[in-house]
This record gives C-alpha cells, sequence and structure tokens, in this order.
C-alpha cells in the first residue's frame, strides 16, 4: 500500500464488483479525504455477509462498479471539519445506519431507522458523491459502508466507537449478522420468559436469534436449517428442538405444529429469505398469538402471501438491524459479549485474505460455513 503524490489522496486494495454476479477483481483505488462531518478509516478486519452476495448481483439497486462490505472495523486514520466525538486513532465500527437521537423516529424510541441518518440505497455520500474512484471512475458504495477496502470513509454518525476488550472479528459480526439476530428478539418483540420461539435459518442472524430468544427466557426454541451439520452449533447458541425439512415430506409449518402439539409457537424469526419460507413463517405461529418477524433477505424482492392465516390474528414484524439503535442499543451487546453471555467465536469458519475474496464466496456455499472473516 502506498500514499499517492496527490495530497490527502490515498491509494490502496480493494474488491470490487463491476457486473451483476460476476466474480470481483481487487484493484488499486483512490480514497478521497474525508468532508465536513466524515472520517477516514484504515480497515483491519472485515466479515462477510450474504447481503455482500445481493449487492454483487444487483439488489436491491444495481450500481456498478461497487465495493462490497458492510461488516467490518478499523482505525480512524484522520477526521474531516465538524466531528466532535471521534478523533484519529480511535478504533471504530462503520454501520449502515445511523442515530441523530432528535428525529421523529429516533425520539419516538420505537424504531432504528432514522430519518437524518437513513439506510441509503444510493451508492454515495449524502452530497451525492463518492469518495472512491478508480482512475477518476467513480465507484459506488455499499451502503454507507463498502468495508473490503482497505481505507473508506463515512459519515461520522454510522462510526460507534469499538470497545478494546472485543476482538476485532466479534467487532466485525456486530455490525450486522448476529446482531440483527439478537436485537429482533428483544427490540422489534419482547420475547417473554417460558414463550415458544422457531428460528428459520441458522446462519449469523439465526443464531443471534437463537441466542436473544435463550437470554430471554424462551421454554422451547426450535431452529430449523436443511443442512445438518448447523445442529451442533446451535445448540451451543440455545436451541432445544432441531428441525430439517428436507428429512420430511411435510412442509415446515406443519413440523412446527408438530413440535408444539399442533399448537404452532408464539414467535417465528424468518431468517432466509426466501419467498416460499414467509407464509411457512406464518402458518408456523400460534392462532391468534403468533408474531412472525421477517429478518432474511434473499435474490427476489416480493413474495405472495397467504391473505387468511394474517386474519387469523397472526401479527408481522419487519427488522432491519434487529431494531438496534446504534448509539443507544448496541453497547449492551457489546457488554454481553466482554461479560462472555455471548461467544462469538462460534460463528468463525473460514479466514481469508482480501485478495481472496472470491474463495471467500466458494466458503460461504459450504455446509459448515457461519462467518468469513477478512484479515487485512
Amino acid at each position: 500500500m502506498t500514499i499517492s503524490t496527490t495530497p490527502g489522496i490515498i491509494t490502496c486494495k480493494a474488491a470490487v464488483v463491476r457486473k451483476s454476479g460476476e466474480p470481483l477483481q481487487v484493484e488499486e483505488i483512490q480514497v478521497d479525504p474525508p468532508k465536513s462531518s466524515e472520517v477516514r478509516i484504515k480497515m483491519l478486519c472485515a466479515s462477510m455477509c450474504h447481503t455482500d452476495i445481493l449487492c454483487c448481483n444487483g439488489l436491491p439497486v444495481p450500481l456498478f462498479p461497487r465495493i462490497p462490505g458492510h461488516e467490518g472495523v478499523g482505525v480512524i486514520e484522520s477526521v474531516g471539519e465538524n466531528v466532535e466525538n471521534l478523533k484519529a486513532g480511535d478504533t471504530v465500527m462503520p454501520l449502515y445506519l445511523g442515530e441523530c437521537g432528535g428525529c421523529l423516529n429516533c425520539s419516538s424510541g420505537r424504531t432504528n431507522l432514522c430519518h437524518k441518518y437513513p439506510l441509503s440505497f444510493t451508492g454515495v455520500q449524502s452530497d451525492g458523491t463518492s469518495r472512491m474512484s478508480i482512475g477518476g471512475e467513480r465507484i459506488f458504495h455499499h451502503f454507507s459502508c463498502s468495508t473490503w477496502s482497505e481505507y473508506i470513509v463515512i459519515e461520522a454518525n454510522y462510526a460507534v466507537k469499538v470497545d478494546s476488550r472485543v476482538s476485532l472479528p466479534h467487532a466485525s459480526f456486530l455490525c450486522c449478522g448476529f446482531t440483527t439476530g439478537f436485537g429482533s428478539t428483544w427490540r422489534e418483540v419482547s420475547i417473554q420468559k417460558g414463550s415458544s420461539v422457531a428460528v428459520i435459518g441458522l446462519g449469523a442472524v439465526g443464531l443471534g436469534a437463537v441466542k436473544g430468544a435463550q437470554v430471554l427466557g424462551a421454554s422451547k426454541i426450535i431452529g430449523i436449517d436443511i443442512n445438518d451439520m448447523k445442529h451442533e452449533k446451535a445448540k451451543a447458541f440455545g436451541i432445544t428442538d432441531f428441525i430439517n425439512p428436507k428429512l420430511s415430506d411435510k412442509s415446515v409449518s406443519a413440523l412446527i405444529q408438530e413440535a408444539t402439539g399442533g399448537l404452532g409457537v408464539d414467535y417465528v424469526f424468518e431468517c432466509t429469505g426466501v419467498p416460499a419460507l414467509l407464509n411457512e413463517a406464518i402458518e408456523g405461529s400460534k392462532v391468534g398469538l403468533g408474531t412472525v418477524v421477517f429478518i432474511g433477505a434473499g435474490l427476489e424482492k416480493s413474495g405472495e402471501l397467504n391473505y387468511i392465516p394474517l386474519l387469523c390474528g397472526r401479527t408481522i414484524v419487519g427488522s432491519i438491524y434487529g431494531g438496534v439503535r446504534p448509539q443507544t442499543d448496541l453497547p449492551q451487546i457489546v457488554e454481553k459479549c466482554v461479560n462472555k453471555e455471548i461467544d462469538l467465536d462460534q460463528l468463525i469458519t473460514h479466514e481469508i485474505s482480501l485478495d481472496q475474496i472470491n474463495k471467500g464466496f466458494e466458503y460461504m456455499k459450504q455446509p459448515d460455513s457461519i462467518k468469513v472473516v477478512i484479515k487485512f
């Protein structure tokens, strides 16, 4: 890595996707200095999430060329004007949501979707420009992050300081996957002690939901996955029952009902984003009392929901980042990691360098894969 001869601009490596579905290319890019209210971060560690696969396939918006990645941790290299709570040398997590604390949504305390610092699908910063380029060619950001680059620029409100007691990979996982699942169990809904829960999809998000349900005292936690290798891993996070739908000719909802004396469960967390499973999640919850939380995102942006099961008193909740507010709620999850109430070591299955990014996608297809860590 070298410093460019142009003052303030850094030349570094990044993984770039140039066309939907194509392999990524590790290229030299130029990263501009931070503007007002922004920080430039030297990435130390990142990780791979299934949402990055969506990004590489042009979802939800086809913006190319682009640098994926929305999980990671790094150290602030420089700060722009009007940055008050962060300084060069701080270790931070770059997030895709901010929290102003003063807008209508933040003031309500009921949502993490801030109006001032929103989830952005534009691929550019708030001023409409990108901070990354290759020989003058604009490169789009992934959300506000693009963590698969040796340097990134992000608005300061989207960066959260990292507790030094948390390892770099663990901090990276908390930027999306695990936090999304864990947070959804107490921010999107409030699981009551003794409740019954089903979690469909036992990746990092699903395991987060399992752990959250266990911490909140759920008495029955059914983990559902087509991969038997996820059974023991999920058991360590707190499942009481495991269902592999491939081993039965019954539907997922029927298997959930069978495991609960025909009633269904109080809460279902759908973590796959597979359209066909949305109705299974709904029908696997209790008539009149069931709540279903949609967390997963898939390659298909729409699906058909059966109307009658919804009329029968069930509730659907959608979730981004598990409803977790970056400044208010995330520190509580970090503290649980520090206190060993949550063990994130079990999520790590593979490690790669940035140059091996395409190998990382191959690892993600393996049956034992949970999280792939990128070390810079």
